[in-house]
């Protein structure tokens, strides 16, 4: 297909990059779509000619290396009508601008795409008994990994006087130094234009965070009436339920496009090489003063890190948390590892 009725792609952030992208992989009678919504493998898809549902081609399923090389919600793809039905088949996925990834849930080491090629991720933390700092801090680690723009939205701000409010940014500050913060409430719309910058027409931003911290509430806060059910959180820990069981895409009035995530109750790391300097520059900053390039901030003499801590210029929880995180990421390159020497084919000699 030429580029005659790509049109309808532009309200899906398709763009002259993409069209480039695009080009070098076609072929006759393929047609780039967006994923818009995952039904665990069936996808809904948005097409030069509408929204259509899709499948995996066979090859591309046999030959995938990992689960993070199957489409996610937000990916460009290539497509071609099924022989039979009104349904598409996936054939090969555009190369990601950015991918928020997590290690899938459970024992095994599979990396999980959440989302893909997002420009803005909103970090959403509820200002209730949800607000925690270190988990802001795990956030922003996977966000900055992901190449997205990070911000913080702290939702539920009309349960607190303004002091109060206050006093969650300047934490929220202090574990997201550089990042921008803003205090806003679904359900009264207090502070919700604060969002309006990053919701430019053709963009593409994702709330993620945990359960109960109120992103179905926003969604329908910013799309201007119900699309997401939303449900109450219990009072005795503020935990909700999953409202969102699906990733998708949903357009706003402005032109934005809005990916909703279900809420995770727990993030567990995948790649955060980058994402750690970047989610800490402050530790980055002072190790670089470490006598030693490779100082572990333990024992060892001339350490800058610790003698920030020793002076009051270092949060202890803050470095403790990066150092958990840290050895989180370490933990699992070792598994990964330990994974590749079991399933690598032994070597046996022939016998003459």
């Amino acid at each position: 297909m030429d580029r005659v009725g790509r049109e309808p792609l532009a309200a899906l952030g398709w763009d002259e990059d993409w069209e480039r992208a695009f080009a070098e992989v076609a072929a006759e009678g393929t047609y780039p779509a967006r994923v818009l919504l995952d039904y665990q493998h069936i996808y809904k898809v948005g097409t030069p000619m509408g929204e259509k549902l899709a499948r995996i081609e066979g090859r591309m399923r046999h030959e995938a290396a990992s689960r993070a090389n199957f489409p996610a919600v937000g990916d460009w793809v290539v497509a071609r009508d099924a022989p039979v039905g009104d349904e598409a088949v996936i054939e090969a996925i555009l190369p990601r601008r950015s991918r928020f990834l997590r290690k899938a849930a459970g024992r095994a080491y599979h990396p999980q795409v959440v989302a893909a090629n997002v420009d803005t991720i909103f970090v959403v933390v509820g200002l209730d008994h949800d607000f925690n700092p270190r988990r802001i801090e795990r956030y922003l680690v996977t966000a900055m990994e992901s190449g997205a723009r990070p911000v913080v939205v702290l939702n539920k701000a009309d349960i607190w006087e303004e002091e109060g409010v206050d006093d969650f940014v300047e934490l929220a500050r202090e574990a997201a130094p550089g990042v921008p913060v803003h205090p806003v409430s679904a359900r009264t719309g207090q502070g919700m234009e604060a969002l309006e910058p990053y919701l430019l027409p053709g963009h593409t931003v994702a709330f993620v965070g945990s359960s109960g911290v109120g992103k179905s509430s926003l969604v329908n806060r910013l799309v201007g009436k119900e699309v997401q059910r939303v449900q109450e959180v219990r009072a005795s820990d503020s935990r909700g339920r999953h409202t969102t069981r699906h990733r998708q895409i949903i357009p706003l009035p402005g032109g934005a496009l809005l990916l909703d995530t279900p809420g995770m109750r727990a993030l567990q790391l995948w790649e955060a090489a980058t994402g750690l300097e970047e989610a800490f520059p402050d530790i980055a900053e002072l190790a670089s003063d470490c006598r030693f390039s490779d100082c572990t901030h333990g024992v060892e003499p001339g350490c800058a890190v610790r003698a920030a801590l020793e002076e009051g210029r270092l949060d202890p929880e803050r470095f403790e948390n990066y150092l958990r995180l840290k050895l989180e990421a370490e933990a699992k390159e070792k598994g990964l590892r330990a994974r590749e020497l079991e399933t690598r084919p032994s070597r046996r000699r022939k016998r003459r």
